[in-house]
């Protein structure tokens, strides 16, 4: 079987134009991903310049504090949720000089993540009056806490963060980078509908 010359040029001008369409979709994806690595390492430049909200308020005063959670072991606070509890209970001092009554605790056991944290928080503060929280949690989590905290309308918003000395930062701070992009994905679905 013998092709022909006009048959042979044609499908030569096929091979290119799908060689073409390939080279095109290769740079698109590619330019795709440069962007998602600038949109990630925006949001980690975020999370490491945040050092809390206002950064320099000593004695933040607030109607409640709201500790934001982290894992039980056995009934007991993982050494992370330690030193979250630790800087609420130094806030809560520096206004009173107890110990926080167990009368003062309101706990939210139905909490999956930050954002229904703090949205559940909102409810209590509104049953029970008050109007200003301080976000407690630690400083790679804080600019996405505020942020929630922005979107559902905390205001003022106040975050005091500590830093970490049992956590394994590499890994929590990669976790946080990629749930703070869901974070800002989810903004849009609750902006959009």
């Amino acid at each position: 079987m013998m092709l022909s010359a006009s048959s042979l040029a044609e499908s030569d001008t096929r091979w290119r134009r799908r060689r073409r369409k390939f080279r095109y979709a290769l740079r698109a994806a590619a330019a795709l991903f440069a962007a998602l690595l600038l949109w990630l390492g925006w949001l980690l430049m975020r999370i490491e310049s945040f050092h809390g909200v206002p950064a320099s308020a000593p004695g933040l005063r607030a109607d409640a504090g709201i500790v934001l959670g982290a894992s039980l072991w056995n009934d007991k606070p993982s050494p992370g949720l330690q030193e979250r509890l630790d800087l609420a209970l130094k806030l809560y001092r520096d206004g009173v000089e107890q110990g926080v009554p167990e009368n003062a605790i309101r706990l939210d056991n139905d909490s999956y993540s930050t954002y229904d944290n703090l949205r559940y928080s909102r409810r209590i503060m509104e049953a029970e009056g008050w109007r200003t929280a301080v976000i407690v949690t630690h400083r790679y989590h804080g600019a996405r806490a505020a942020d929630i905290a922005r979107t559902l309308g905390y205001d003022p918003v106040m975050v005091s963060v500590t830093e970490s000395s049992v956590m394994n930062m590499n890994y929590h701070t990669t976790r946080e980078v990629l749930a703070f992009a869901k974070w800002e994905l989810t903004k849009l679905r609750l902006a959009f509908g």
